[in-house]
């Protein structure tokens, strides 16, 4: 490759694509999974640079939108105000609208979108489009059509994120549409609450109801989103994680980092569990994660023990905004980091015992203990990001199993704003090599723990893998619903039965293997598979403890050990 196909191009696969689609199951998970280890997606510098100016543009309209505010001053002032909640609250308002509108996180090449970069805006104001109500069997609030009401809603939603965006002063009268939209928004369509990351936003946004308590609240919050961060990740699935984000790395490329990458592994490319230095990286990253944060709450008003404490979080940040992680959420990164000084070192005096509104307390007391409390116990009824289980490699799942070419009915039948993936990428590159680059999700999905179970699976769902298509759930919802970040519910049987009732698949056309993300005390994961026409095949509990020792590609066939 010239070096400027190499900046524009995905890494080539190491084999021959036809060759590859002619091997067993078994052999070609095995050969993907082994470049999977040592190049990840293959993506180009190109994509980086691309997500590199996307942030460069987030913050720069950051200082755009706090010149509009009276307390606030221009860049060049920056080291006057940058202390002030104020700012906090433009960076958080606007991150809202940037993330709603789809341009956030789960937009770009990672996230299987390259014509168009982005979805949300581009469906949430299509009539017709699918939706996820959060109560299927509620008179009017069931609907999963969006229609007129649901766009004039996400309308004024938007309208009332740039009214704060662009307001002299961030007052409780501007916030409130803000933080009822959100719910009622959501309410209609799930997707949208999330695609806002309202799991973390909307209680910052009703800080801002309680003028006095602000600072108090969101220093809280900071907290709170590291602490079950961290603690999501004392589990056995977060090592697997990391190994797979940091073999997908950008930043560590092959040919310099070839050693390193295969170094994460036992012993590559035969045994692709992770390693004693993929486990070291983990543990490092999470004693960080939950040591830094405490350290900040307890020494309160120290200033030398908070500079030094933010600065071990600030570069564990930057750590994980450097790897590009899938989803991309490269802007949360940013903002954690602002808020981080801002809150800790700029304000000493902010202190989370001094919050007295009952509200307020209730608020927090709600998204920052029940929910993730409930969420790693009974994670069947919580969203990962509402648990605060961002990457502990503990996502629910689903794989869509189409049969021939069944997927084009979609196509036909559903509207939407994105092709499939295949579709986006072979607008850009030839058809094999796009085919072989989207084939590595398969590799993605399987070497993480929980995605392993899925060998003893895929035999209970269908007769003969050569006969399907195998598409992620992740990559539907993009392409379906307009959004995707790693929320598995958001693909589950509300979304089955809408595209079932939209295209009317016969027996065996569609299978799809739905499994749950892991209980944190029991490392049960509930699994269902559905015919799409037919409904529910089977059910059953899988525990990841007795995944530990098999390969991404091997199927023990000893199912009553692997299941519960």
């Amino acid at each position: 490759m010239t070096p400027l196909e190499k900046f524009l191009n995905p890494l080539p696969l190491p084999y021959d694509f036809q060759e590859w689609k002619k091997l067993s199951y078994k052999e070609r998970v095995k050969k993907v999974c082994q470049t999977w280890a040592v190049q990840g997606y293959g993506s180009p510098l190109s994509v980086a640079i691309f997500y590199l100016i996307k942030i460069v543009f987030y913050v720069l309209m950051f200082f755009w939108f706090c010149s509009f505010s009276n307390d606030l001053g221009s860049i060049s002032e920056f080291y006057l105000w940058w202390t002030n909640p104020e700012a906090l609250g433009k960076f958080i308002f606007w991150t809202v609208l940037i993330e709603v509108i789809g341009l956030g996180g789960a937009s770009g090449p990672l996230t299987g979108r390259y014509t168009p970069i982005i979805g949300g805006v581009t469906y949430f104001l299509r009539p017709k489009t699918i939706k996820i109500p959060c109560f299927t069997k509620i008179p009017l609030i069931k609907n999963d059509s969006r229609n007129w009401l649901d766009i004039t809603l996400y309308l004024a939603l938007l309208v009332s994120l740039i009214r704060v965006c662009i307001a002299p002063s961030i007052e409780p009268n501007i916030v409130l549409p803000v933080i009822g939209l959100l719910i009622i928004c959501g309410i209609l369509d799930r997707t949208i609450y999330l695609a806002a990351r309202a799991d973390i936003y909307l209680p910052m946004a009703i800080c801002f109801m309680f003028p006095l308590e602000t600072g108090h609240g969101l220093k809280i919050i900071w907290f709170g989103i590291w602490f079950w961060a961290a603690f999501s990740k004392l589990t056995p699935n977060f090592t697997y994680a990391v190994s797979v984000m940091l073999s997908n790395s950008i930043l560590f490329t092959p040919s310099i980092f070839d050693n390193f990458k295969k170094s994460l592994f036992k012993s590559y490319p035969e045994d692709l569990r992770p390693s004693r230095k993929a486990s070291y990286i983990a543990h490092l990253g999470t004693i960080i994660e939950f040591v830094m944060p405490i350290l900040l709450l307890v020494f309160i008003g120290n200033s030398e023990m908070t500079f030094y404490a933010l600065i071990a979080l600030t570069l564990f940040h930057i750590f994980i905004f450097a790897n590009f992680p899938m989803g991309v959420p490269l802007e949360w990164n940013v903002i954690m980091v602002f808020g981080a000084w801002m809150l800790f070192y700029g304000n000493l005096e902010f202190n989370p015992m001094e919050i007295t509104s009952p509200i307020l307390i209730v608020t927090l007391l709600i998204s920052l203990f029940v929910l993730p409390l409930l969420g790693n116990l009974f994670p069947k009824y919580i969203s990962f990001l509402l648990s605060m289980r961002y990457y502990a490699g503990t996502w629910a799942y689903s794989v869509w199993l189409f049969k021939a070419d069944s997927k084009d009915v979609i196509e036909n039948k559903i509207p939407k704003t994105s092709k499939d993936v295949l579709v986006q990428m072979g607008k850009l590159y030839e058809n094999d090599f796009a085919e072989g680059i989207v084939s590595m999700i398969l590799g993605f999905r399987l070497m993480h723990l929980p995605g392993r179970l899925l060998n003893q699976l895929i035999p209970k769902a269908i007769d003969n893998i050569a006969d399907y298509r195998w598409v992620d759930g992740e990559m539907l919802a993009g392409e379906v619903v307009g959004w995707n970040f790693g929320d598995g519910h958001l693909h589950h049987e509300v979304l089955l039965n809408s595209i079932q009732k939209r295209c009317n698949y016969d027996s065996g056309e569609l299978r799809v293997i739905m499994v749950e993300s892991p209980q944190f005390h029991t490392q049960n994961m509930e699994y269902r598979i559905y015919d799409a026409k037919d409904g529910l095949i089977e059910k059953g509990i899988g525990n990841t403890k007795k995944l530990k020792d098999q390969q991404p590609w091997e199927n023990s066939n000893y199912l009553s050990d692997l299941i519960v």
